[in-house]
């Protein structure tokens, strides 16, 4: 699944800061994906999304993020 993707400027502290987490912690591939996924979790709880329907893919990916944060 393609999606379009725009550009957007964030101080170098909170980049170095995201590097450094996804370094200690993993989960991440990179520090765009951080902070979609951030964003992301931001925005739905904004909206009062409480259920989301996760393919199997992303289902994985949480797993792996939540193993890497030590939650799981």
């Amino acid at each position: 699944m393609s999606e379009d993707k725009v550009t957007i400027k964030i101080s170098k502290d909170v980049y170095e800061k995201a590097r450094q987490y996804i370094e200690k912690y993993g989960g991440f591939n990179s520090v765009e994906e951080l902070v979609e996924f951030v964003l992301s979790e931001a925005l739905s709880e904004e909206q009062g999304e409480t259920q989301k329907v996760y393919s199997k893919e992303e289902e994985e990916k949480v797993k792996e993020r939540l193993r890497a944060l030590g939650y799981i």
